[in-house]
C-alpha cells in the first residue's frame, strides 16, 4: 500500500515558534502558566504540563510568576490585565495574528466598519475583535452571513489566518455591493494556503485520506472538510488509537496530511501505523 505524505504537514512557522518559546520558558522559569493552551494540540499541551506549564483561562487566576501568551493571541483587555500584574510575559502570539490585530485596530481608528472573516467562537477571532476597539464589528463565517449585513459606508475586512481564500473572496464580493468604500487586508497565512492546496491535490489521487490534528483545531477541521469534498473516505484523527483497520480494505493508496499544530513525532507514529495496515 502506497502512502503519500503532504510536504507541508505539521507545524507552521507560528506554531513552531510558539512551541519552542514555551518549552524554553518552562526550563527557565519556576512558576509558569499559559493563558489558554499554547497551541491546539493536546499532546503538546500535555508535554508542557509535564514541564510545569499550567493552563489557566482567567488572568485573575494568575497571581505571580511568568505567563505564556498562546499562539492564537489573547484579547486586548486580557493583555492589559497581564501587563498590570507585572508578570513576566512570554508572548508567543503568532506574528501573522499580531499583524491582523494591528490591521483591525488601524481600520477602527480610520472609521471603518470592521468585518472579520472567521469563526466567532475561535480565540484568534475574539482577540482580533477586541483590537478593533470602538468600531462596529461584524464576524461572518461565509457569504450567506455576509448577505445579512446592513448597508455600510466604509468597510474594512480582515480574516482569521487559517481561512480559505475562496471564502474571503466571496465575502469581499458581497460586502462590495453593500458599501461605498471597501478596504481589504488578505491576512490568510501563506502556510495555510499551501497546506490546503497540497491536501486537495493528494485527496484527488488516493483511495483514502487521513488528516491528523487536534479535534479542536480549526485549521485541521478545515483541511478535513476540503479533503472530504474530494475524497469521501477522509478521516480526521488525533492519535493512532483512532485508526481502524476496516478503513483500509481494498485501499491501494493512502494520503496523509496534518494540521498546523500537529507535532512531527505524531505524524510519524500515524505513518508507521498506516504502513502496518497494508501488510
Amino acid at each position: 500500500m502506497e502512502i503519500i505524505l503532504a510536504k507541508s504537514a505539521g507545524f507552521c512557522f507560528g506554531v513552531r515558534r510558539a512551541t519552542q518559546m514555551a518549552f524554553e520558558a518552562a526550563s527557565e522559569h519556576e512558576h509558569i502558566c499559559s493563558l489558554g493552551p499554547v497551541i491546539h494540540s493536546p499532546q503538546v499541551v500535555k508535554g508542557l504540563a509535564e514541564k510545569g506549564v499550567k493552563v489557566v483561562t482567567n488572568v485573575e487566576d494568575i497571581l505571580s510568576g511568568s505567563v505564556i501568551i498562546r499562539s492564537h493571541g489573547v484579547t486586548a483587555e486580557e493583555m492589559n490585565k497581564v501587563q498590570e500584574k507585572n508578570l513576566t510575559i512570554v508572548d508567543a502570539t503568532c506574528p501573522f495574528v499580531k499583524k491582523t490585530q494591528k490591521y483591525a485596530a488601524g481600520l477602527s481608528k480610520e472609521g471603518y466598519t470592521v468585518v472579520i472573516v472567521g469563526e466567532v467562537e475561535h480565540p484568534e477571532v475574539q482577540g482580533i475583535v477586541s483590537y478593533a476597539g470602538d468600531a462596529v464589528v461584524h464576524v461572518v463565517a461565509d457569504a450567506e452571513q455576509a448577505l445579512a449585513l446592513p448597508r455600510m459606508k466604509k468597510v474594512g475586512i480582515v480574516a482569521q489566518t487559517t481561512q480559505l481564500y475562496e471564502n474571503l473572496k466571496e465575502i469581499m464580493d458581497v460586502c462590495l455591493a453593500k458599501c461605498q468604500e471597501l478596504r481589504v487586508f488578505n491576512t490568510i497565512c501563506d502556510a495555510t494556503s499551501v497546506r490546503q492546496n497540497e491536501s486537495r491535490a493528494i485527496a484527488g489521487s488516493v483511495d483514502l485520506m487521513i488528516v491528523i490534528g487536534g479535534h479542536a483545531s480549526a485549521n485541521t477541521s478545515r483541511l478535513t472538510s476540503i479533503c472530504r469534498q474530494i475524497q469521501p473516505q477522509t478521516w480526521h484523527i488525533e492519535t493512532t488509537e483512532e485508526i481502524q483497520s476496516g478503513w483500509f480494505v481494498g485501499v491501494k493508496k493512502v494520503g496523509v496530511t496534518a494540521g498546523a499544530s500537529t507535532p512531527r513525532w505524531l505524524i510519524e507514529e500515524v505513518i508507521e501505523m498506516v504502513a502496518k495496515q497494508g501488510k
